[in-house]
Formats: structure tokens, sequence, C-alpha cells
């Protein structure tokens, strides 16, 4: 096999080229990179149509993984990160790839990673979600947009005998890039997030789906572990959760004008579909072997009056508990890394600096290291899975708390999203600023690290206050 690639000068607006090529499609992706910037130059689409795609699916519990491709089924008896790690390892030995991509996505896995994969990972997974605890799209065709240089790439991995439909759909893609509209300018200010009251009762839009009550009580239960020396930090979810009516692709612009993230995506397997405005890189494995991760601990909310912003970046700054809880998530990283890097290798090149994005100001670290000779993407990914923000530190024991204390699967919150390349590298986000809508059910996880320092009805506001822009999208979107 080898993998052909064209170069586009005419780039469509993405959302327009997203909706004209896959915005029927069954099965899809959208890695969208709606708020450009550091990390976030590139966005890729596809979807299933191809002659050598496949959707791919796990199911924790059972231990397989099952895989449709050209209308036949298989059933694979071992964990999805394996699955991915010798699939991966089988095409790239038989695949010829181009030189000279400016990224590293050359086709490959593209997808989720729910949090109770962790059971394969060290941890267990007592509760189980109702949606697959793993989901891909193996595309074997895709369009990348490189919003530094406003340029598309056309990729294709061609078997033999596939040379002719592999140009026709090349050309034929390339000539409906060009015909569509061109790139729209500069985005407009989101609009102003709409007023609403997650805490209006059973009878709202949509509600936590552990009363606010329960969970100011779950916090002090944390709180009770801590005092005990069981944790250092407990990062404790809860769900905004409601029955809507609603296209997922109207909902997800919805959330990308709300909220443009530089790890957001748009994710379609049926009748599920995972809208995320992630801002939070879980993990990236480039080729060379470098792996870096860049974790988030630490929210305050942002202001339209510059200077008050400016205060609100300054307190969150200098804030003793956020930073406690970043060096915390920081350390447990480091060792995560650690398993897996060359010793001596692991490095913090950047530590709590804040970022700030449309509605938050957030407090974020970069922690890197060297792959040892030898170590796959998938194996790193395995070693720190799932992502230490959102679970806390030490990291089995912590899991082992959260499980009891919060009753139920976090499903697909508190995984990853992204992609598994064949030349070797992957880039995953952490799920959360995410909608799970899984047919008329729609579902934003929540929450927020548990310290000793932590103020019971302060960490519900922030919970809160992260949910803000998801919900907003899906007001926005039911009431239009």
């Amino acid at each position: 096999m080898r993998l052909k690639a064209l170069q586009v000068e005419a780039v469509p607006d993405a959302e327009r080229a997203f909706e004209a090529f896959y915005g029927e499609s069954a099965d899809a992706f959208w890695l969208d990179s709606s708020r450009a910037g550091d990390g976030a130059r590139f966005s890729f689409m596809g979807d299933a149509s191809g002659p050598l795609a496949a959707t791919v699916s796990y199911d924790v519990e059972a231990g397989e993984v099952t895989v449709r491709r050209g209308g036949a089924t298989e059933v694979h008896c071992e964990p999805i990160l394996s699955y991915l790690d010798h699939e991966l390892a089988r095409l790239r030995a038989a695949t010829e790839l181009p030189a000279g991509l400016p990224f590293e996505f050359e086709c490959g896995f593209a997808g989720y990673l729910g949090y109770e994969v962790k059971a394969d990972c060290g941890a267990a997974a007592p509760h189980r979600s109702p949606h697959p605890d793993a989901a891909f799209v193996f595309a074997d065709r895709l369009i990348a947009f490189d919003h530094a240089l406003g340029e598309a790439h056309l990729l294709c991995l061609v078997d033999a005998g596939g040379e002719a439909g592999a140009d026709a759909w090349l050309e034929a893609t390339a000539r409906r890039l060009q015909e569509l509209s061109p790139a729209a300018g500069p985005a407009e200010a989101p609009p102003p997030l709409p007023d609403f009251d997650l805490l209006g009762g059973e009878e709202s839009l949509l509600r936590l789906a552990r009363p606010s009550q329960r969970y100011l009580e779950e916090i002090e239960a944390c709180k009770r572990h801590l005092a005990a020396g069981e944790s250092y930090e407990l990062c404790l979810t809860n769900a905004v959760v409601g029955e809507v009516q609603v296209d997922p692709l109207r909902l997800y612009a919805e959330l990308r004008r709300v909220n443009p993230a530089p790890f957001a995506s748009y994710l379609r397997f049926g009748e599920l579909a995972v809208l995320s405005s992630s801002p939070e890189r879980f993990l990236r494995v480039g080729r060379d072997g470098v792996a870096e991760a860049k974790p988030i601990k630490g929210t305050s909310r942002r202001d339209a009056d510059p200077a008050e912003d400016e205060r609100l970046a300054r307190r969150l700054r200098e804030d003793e508990k956020s930073r406690a809880e970043n060096l915390m998530i920081v350390d447990l990283l480091r060792n995560d890394l650690g398993a897996v890097c060359e010793v001596g290798s692991v490095e913090v090149p950047a530590l709590m600096e804040v970022e700030s994005f449309e509605t938050v100001h957030q407090l974020v670290s970069t922690v890197r290291g060297r792959l040892r000779p030898g170590t796959s993407a998938a194996e790193c990914v395995r070693a720190c899975f799932p992502p230490g923000s959102m679970t806390g530190a030490p990291k089995l024991r912590t899991m082992e708390i959260l499980d009891r204390i919060e009753g139920a699967a976090r499903g697909v919150y508190s995984g990853a999203i992204g992609y598994f390349g064949l030349g070797g590298a992957c880039d995953l986000s952490v799920t959360i600023r995410t909608i799970v809508l899984g047919g008329s059910t729609a579902s934003i996880g929540t929450g927020g690290a548990i310290v000793m320092q932590s103020v019971a009805q302060n960490e519900l506001q922030e919970a809160l206050l992260k949910a803000e822009a998801p919900v907003a999208a899906v007001v926005a979107a039911v009431t239009k």
C-alpha cells in the first residue's frame, strides 16, 4: 500500500466543507482547531466511506473490539489499545508514506477512548457506560486543513488495484473544495452566554444528574478521604443531563461559535454524537518519540472589562489552592511518563501558566519526555490513561474512591479524543467541555479537583462555570 497526497491552495471554511463532504455520513470525524493557536494549526476530517475504511467499537467488560468494514464484521478479543497498536504496526510496515507532510496524521484511527478504558490500564471499572467504551473510524481518506498557511492536503491510502479510484477521489475532492466558499475571515466575537439556571429544578431543559445538595455532600465526603490520608486530590465529577431534540451538527456549530477551542472535535457514530470544545491536550506523541502532556488544573471566569479580566487572571495565577492542584497533577504525569520515557528525559518546560479561553482562564502546565526506544504511542497512552487531571493522586486509589462516591460510569467524558496516525504519532485531547448526544439524551460532564482547602459551595460554582458554554450551545440550538 501507499499513501497518496495532494495539496490544494483554495481552502473553504472548514465548517462548510465538513457539512458538504460529511454532513450526511453515519460515521464521521472532525478534529477541529476552531480556536487556532499554539498546538492547533491543523484540522482533520473524514468518514468511513472509503474502500479500506472501517468503524471500530469497544466493550471493556467483554474485552471485545468490533470492527465493521465493507459490510463484514469481525470481533477481536483484546484491549482496544492493544488492537490499535498492532493494527497500526501492521499497516505501517505495509505502507509507503510520503515525505514532507507538515502534520503527523497520515490517515489512521480517529475517535475516542472513554473513561472506563481505565480497566485496561491497571484500574477497575465497576460501572457500565450506555455508550461504547471506545469508538474510532479508520480513515483511509481524509482532508487536512493548515490554518497557518491557508491550504488543504488530501490524503488517500491506496491498496493494490486501487490507483484509479484514489486518483478519481483526489481530483473530485480538490475540485469540490475549490468550488466551495473561501475560508471565512477573522471570527467575530462569540455572543454573550444566555442566562440559564442549571439549579432550576426537575422541569429545566437541563439539570444536574446528581442534585446540587448531593454534590455538596460528596465534596465533604471527598474531604474526609483527604483528611484520612487516602488521597491528596480527588477530581470529583457530575453531569448536566436532559432530553433534547436537535441536529448534532447544528448543535456543534453553536458550540464552536460560543466556545472555540484548540482541541475541539465532532464525532459521529450512528446515533451517538460527541461534540467537544476541549481546551486541554491530554497527550501528544510525535514520530520523533517525544511525548507531551498539558494538564489543566485551576479555573476562573472571564470578565468583559479588561482590567477586571486581568485581575481575575492574576488572582488565578497566585491562587494557593489552584497551584496546589496543578502541581499534584504535574507530579502525577511526571510519574506516568517516567514509566515509558528514557531516564532523565522527563521535564516540565512550563509550570502553571495562565491561558485564556472564550469563557474561562485556566492554569496550564507542560510535561514532556522522550519515549524509550521501541515504545509505541499506544503504549504511552496506556501508561498515562485516564488523564491525571480528571482523576487525582495517587491515581489508582483515588479512582477507587471516586467510583464509589460518583456511583456511575463517566462514559465518554473524562477520556480522550483524537487520532493515532499511520506514521506512529498520536494527538489526544481530554474529553471536557463536551456534549454527548445519544439519541435524544444530552449529557455534559463537569466537575473539579477537591483538596483540603476546597470550599464546597465554591466547588459547585466552578463545576457550573465549566458547563456554562456547552449548556449555552444546547439552549441556543434548541430555542432557535
